[in-house]
């Protein structure tokens, strides 16, 4: 089984937590795509959902197959957001932001009653940080704010690489008009005082750890997908 057969049974396990008539976040990455792909063929046969992007990208992607969709601002209150992760814990503590899409996932995540995380079995990790953890941070004072980060991160005993993302030979933006600064820590063993660090430099719109968001995770496999919840 090749990754994506993989990430389409983890979207396909998700797809049986979706009830009609529900207001759904959609998750944005390959593995939310097979999910949408797979939402769309519900769609299409009668269900009745209604969806809020997480991103520009899963919007014209949703919009293309037929998904309804409303704003955030329509539907302030979400019962389920299924999405995908570039690293989970055991705790469901996620690394997110690999596509660009943090902010807004965090918050579509945040106003849902629930959070289902979708992914193969390789985002699977004893201790985040193999991946580089994504910081949102505004254009203005990106070298201020780069330093901030780094005497935190050296607060906490974590170095490494820091670097803006780039899209070809450009800055990557993203949707919101931020930069993302990709930090290549290594390892993360407290997540939590990370989060408080961060929160509090004023150039850092927001992070790619997800804490205490996440209900369940089903995490697709060879054997096929099983379901996972915090400890």
């Amino acid at each position: 089984m090749d990754a994506r057969e993989m990430k389409i049974k983890a979207a396909a396990a998700a797809l049986e937590h979706v009830e009609n008539g529900m207001k759904l976040g959609i998750g944005t990455g390959s593995t939310a795509e097979e999910f949408v792909r797979l939402l769309a063929e519900k769609v299409s046969g009668g269900m009745k959902v209604e969806g809020v992007p997480t991103s520009e990208r899963t919007a014209r992607l949703c919009l293309e197959l037929g998904i309804p969709l409303r704003s955030l601002d329509e539907l302030p209150e979400l019962d389920l957001t299924i999405d995908g992760a570039d690293e989970l814990d055991p705790h469901l503590t996620l690394i997110k932001g690999g596509g660009g899409a943090l902010l807004r996932e965090k918050i579509v995540a945040c106003a849902s009653t629930r959070m289902i995380v979708i992914a193969d079995e390789t985002k699977q990790v004893d201790v985040l940080g193999a991946f580089p953890l994504p910081i949102e941070i505004n254009p203005f004072g990106q070298v201020a704010t780069r330093l901030a980060v780094e005497r935190a991160a050296f607060r906490l005993g974590l170095t490494g690489e820091m670097k803006l993302r780039a899209a070809g030979e450009d800055l990557f933006y993203t949707d919101g008009g931020h930069l993302i600064l990709d930090a290549s820590f290594g390892r993360i063993p407290d997540a939590e005082a990370l989060s408080r660090e961060l929160a509090a430099i004023p150039g850092v719109v927001e992070h790619g750890l997800f804490i205490n968001i996440a209900s369940l995770a089903i995490i697709a496999g060879p054997a096929g997908a099983r379901t996972l919840h915090a400890i």
